[in-house]
């Protein structure tokens, strides 16, 4: 096997200028953008990724089949909008995998007429964020006043972060091919799935990219998960209760 696979479902998918990456990572925030983006537009699966680079094990499906595991290209149009997606449930097992996947997913991008990337992720700060900021990095500096006039922020900006994996290599690696990339991170604790944070980050991109999404199904995750965690404050009050009446 090579050390990536691309399958083609169609000879003539047809390309975009704009590819959003919503690969695992920090809260998944950025793959339930992606993935919520998908489902709205009603994104067309065009191609299948797989890869040495990726965990050595396959996915059982509901009729007890295996398939190699891979991440997956979409594409998507509204109102004469095209949008490539990459997302799926993996990114790679070492560093020099991420490297060899990137390179590879940016010859994809330049075969398909990509000429801007956004990368989705999470910001973790290590508690949980009531009014989640957006925060920003960009591969060329033009694109700044773009991003805030969006609502993306720089707060984070000279803190000596760091971007792993493809969401960063993506702007670093397509800036030598002149490829626009901006990385977009919803401010995140960091603990859970965090719905309200992809909800934010949802704005932002959705304004930069100039399409109207409904944000529902996403905000009526957020409340479920917002009672979850209710609850379980509610709980270890309740703990904390009781071993100080224990203690007394």
């Amino acid at each position: 096997m090579e050390d990536v696979v691309v399958t083609f479902f169609r000879d003539d998918a047809g390309g975009a200028p704009v590819l959003v990456e919503g690969l695992p990572g920090i809260g998944h925030v950025g793959k339930l953008v992606a993935d919520h983006l998908i489902d709205e537009l009603g994104g067309e699966k065009i191609a299948e990724i797989s890869s040495v680079h990726f965990p050595p094990q396959v996915v059982v499906d509901e009729q007890g089949v295996t398939h190699l595991v891979n991440n997956e290209i979409y594409r998507c149009e509204k109102d004469g909008v095209a949008i490539l997606f990459l997302v799926g449930d993996f990114q790679s097992t070492s560093a020099e995998g991420h490297y060899v996947l990137a390179e590879r997913y940016l010859d994809l991008a330049e075969a398909l007429g990509v000429r801007r990337i956004y990368t989705l992720g999470g910001y973790g700060v290590g508690h949980l964020v009531e009014h989640p900021r957006v925060l920003s990095a960009i591969n060329m500096e033009r694109l700044r006043p773009e991003v805030e006039a969006a609502g993306g922020s720089f707060e984070n900006a000279g803190s000596g972060g760091m971007i792993m994996g493809a969401s960063g290599l993506l702007l670093g690696l397509g800036k030598a091919r002149g490829i626009e990339g901006i990385c977009l991170m919803g401010e995140t604790s960091g603990y859970i799935v965090d719905p309200r944070s992809a909800d934010s980050l949802l704005t932002v991109l959705s304004a930069m990219i100039g399409i109207d999404i409904d944000h529902t199904t996403l905000q009526q995750r957020a409340e479920a998960m917002e009672q979850i965690i209710a609850n379980i404050r509610e709980t270890e009050e309740a703990r904390g209760r009781e071993e100080l009446n224990y203690i007394g």
